[in-house]
C-alpha cells in the first residue's frame, strides 16, 4: 500500500511538472509587444490653480510637406502636434478631457487658417470623428535666418472618450481646413504613451 502511495504521489508530481513546463513554454512562445522609441517628451504636473494634474505631450514634429501626396495640402509648411490630458485633483484614474494643438509654420502667409477654415477632422482607423472649431492661440511672426516665419497655433478641446479613441488607433489622419496630413508612426505611438499614463 505504501508503494502504491508512492507512486501515485510520484506520479502527480511529474504530471504536475510536465503541465509547468509546458505552460512555461507557452508564455515563452508568446510574442511580447515592442514599445517605439516615439521620441516625445511627456510630462505630468499639478496645477494649483485650476486644481487638476495635466499630462502633456510636448510640440513634436508630423511633417515638414516634403512627401508628394502632401504637397498640394501643405508646401513648404510644417505641421507638429501637442496634447494634454486633465485630470481633476492629484489623480490619474479620471480624466475630464483632452486638448489637441496643431502648431503651423510657414514662410506663406496665404497658408494662415481663417475663422472659417479651422474645424478639425480627425480619421482613426477609417471612423470620421468632426471634433469642430479650433481656437487660434497664437499667431505671430519668428525671423528664421532673416526669413519671416509665419507660425500659427490653433487648439481644441475634446472629450476623453473622444481622445482616447483617437489614442488607440492604429491609423490617424487629420484636417483643418484645406490642410490634410496623416500622423507618422512615432506620432500615433507618442498619443498611445500619452493616454497610457492613465490608470484605468
Amino acid at each position: 500500500m505504501k508503494k502504491l502511495a508512492f507512486f501515485m504521489l510520484f506520479g502527480l508530481i511529474m504530471f504536475s511538472q510536465v503541465l509547468s513546463g509546458n505552460f512555461r513554454e507557452t508564455k515563452a512562445a508568446l510574442p511580447v509587444p515592442q514599445t517605439i522609441n516615439h521620441g516625445g517628451k511627456i510630462e505630468a504636473l499639478y496645477d494649483g490653480f485650476n486644481h487638476e494634474t495635466v499630462i502633456t505631450l510636448r510640440k513634436m514634429r508630423i511633417t515638414c510637406g516634403g512627401a508628394k501626396s502632401l504637397q498640394t495640402t501643405l508646401k513648404d509648411t510644417c505641421v507638429s502636434v501637442s496634447a494634454s490630458l486633465h485630470a481633476p485633483g492629484k489623480q490619474l484614474d479620471y480624466v475630464r478631457y483632452a486638448t489637441v494643438q496643431l502648431v503651423f509654420e510657414t514662410k506663406d502667409w496665404d497658408q494662415r487658417h481663417s475663422l472659417t477654415q479651422r474645424d478639425l477632422s480627425v480619421v482613426a482607423n477609417g471612423e470620421t470623428i468632426r471634433l469642430g472649431k479650433m481656437d487660434l492661440v497664437k499667431q505671430d511672426v519668428n525671423t528664421d535666418r532673416l526669413i519671416d516665419v509665419m507660425k500659427e497655433v490653433l487648439e481644441v478641446s475634446v472629450p476623453y472618450p473622444i481622445f482616447n479613441k483617437i489614442a488607440r488607433a492604429d491609423v490617424v489622419e487629420m484636417r483643418v481646413g484645406n490642410s490634410e496630413f496623416s500622423l507618422q508612426l512615432k506620432n500615433v505611438a507618442a498619443l498611445r504613451d500619452l493616454n497610457n499614463r492613465v490608470k484605468f
